[in-house]
């Protein structure tokens, strides 16, 4: 929601897409509009190979273009923390087909259309856990690097095409899913320098940026945004 109404500001027409919940996300859709920007809800599932050629072809449909591309979807609300040797292998291969093979998906999706345009800006979401591991989230901790090597990979084949691929790596977050998983009340900032917990507008500033023109000769990289937590 928050990237959405963030990039409508700065002036981008928005495809916001969602698995389930489409009824919330055309609420987000109104406020766009409501703030006279320009927005259409979709409903896919991106870890479905026809699912993310629809998410391109739609917003190529509706828009004429696709510029940006951000990688957003992730299984986290409704995981449960658990040892490594209790994780069911069918929770892990859902984990992975959406955090891993979606991105993967969808930027082959929107490939065609930003070679034809010769640029593009592609932002996939990491997290800090990459950096520091987390107790109980093996499977989580482990597509959230596998979106860091998709997109060193990817910026090598991409690159030739004037397409930039980054990741932004977020802390533990304010949210909504976060909530469902532990009291956020009760985060221990200590280990943070900015002394407090972050909240979902303060990754659009680095989003903005890496889909800007102001990032045209960065690709490959990660940026952490996490008030310091983990340094590398």
């Amino acid at each position: 929601k928050e990237f959405s109404i963030g990039m409508a500001k700065e002036g981008a027409k928005i495809m916001a897409v969602t698995r389930k919940d489409l009824a919330n996300l055309e609420k987000t859709v109104k406020e766009i509009e409501s703030l006279g920007g320009v927005a259409k809800a979709l409903q896919a599932d991106v870890s479905i190979e026809k699912d993310a050629i629809k998410i391109a072809e739609e917003t190529f449909r509706v828009f004429g273009r696709i510029d940006i591309l951000v990688n957003c979807a992730a299984i986290y609300d409704g995981l449960v923390r658990k040892s490594f040797a209790e994780i069911d292998p069918n929770e892990w291969d859902q984990v992975m087909a959406v955090n891993v093979k979606g991105p993967w998906l969808c930027t082959r999706a929107v490939f065609p259309y930003m070679k034809q345009q010769g640029k593009g800006k592609i932002v996939n979401l990491s997290s800090e856990v990459f950096f520091t591991g987390s107790h109980g989230f093996i499977h989580y901790v482990s597509s959230k690097g596998g979106v860091i090597g998709l997109t060193r990979a990817l910026a090598i084949e991409l690159g030739p095409h004037n397409i930039n691929i980054n990741a932004v790596a977020p802390g533990f977050t304010d949210t909504e899913a976060s909530r469902h998983l532990a009291d956020v009340t009760k985060y221990d900032v200590s280990k943070t320098p900015l002394r407090r917990l972050e909240q979902p507008n303060d990754l659009l500033g680095a989003v903005i940026f890496l889909t800007s023109d102001e990032s045209n000769f960065i690709t490959g990289q990660t940026i952490l945004v996490d008030g310091g937590r983990a340094m590398h």
